[in-house]
């Protein structure tokens, strides 16, 4: 499985070798189609499964809104599918131990959802941005964070001494 994912991702890869290393393209393929299975899934479980209607009612008439529950129903796929992308795919070379990575890679994505609703909060409100572009901005920060922490954080390659 892991072949023949790669090899259908490095077969797009030709045109953009002068403009990006094959490691940051397989990010971008790979980000690229988690966030597509994402929102594919969030659609699909507030539209088809959830019907827009709250399902999941809480003590002291608390209830989930079909939003956040469609959120929640997505994330639990695209976590584990995103994981195994970069792991796999983007970051083999990584020597550090799964349950290490795992735990990183939970931080990191906890840490990303903070840093996308505060940049598009101070892109609309301080620098008067239209939301949609403020999203696409905070978009462009956020990943480039996201790659440079998996790379140097989340899947870095630990040294090993030399004798």
């Amino acid at each position: 499985m892991k072949r023949f994912l790669l090899s259908v991702i490095d077969w797009f890869y030709p045109p953009f070798r002068r403009v990006m290393p094959i490691q940051t393209f397989r990010y971008a393929a790979c980000g690229g189609g988690n966030t597509l299975l994402d929102i594919c899934i969030y659609w699909i479980s507030y539209k088809y499964i959830l019907h827009k209607e709250v399902i999941i009612h809480l003590p002291y008439h608390y209830a989930i809104s079909p939003e956040i529950s469609s959120q929640l129903m997505a994330f639990c796929v695209s976590f584990p599918t995103g994981f195994f992308l970069m792991r796999n795919l983007v970051f083999p070379e990584s020597n550090l131990r799964g349950r290490v990575q795992l735990f990183r890679y939970l931080l990191l994505v906890v840490v990303c959802l903070f840093l996308n609703v505060i940049f598009i909060k101070f892109f609309v409100s301080v620098c008067n941005v239209y939301p949609p572009f403020a999203k696409i901005l905070a978009t462009v920060f956020v990943v480039t964070f996201s790659y440079l922490t998996q790379k140097h954080f989340t899947f870095r390659v630990k040294r090993t001494p030399t004798a």
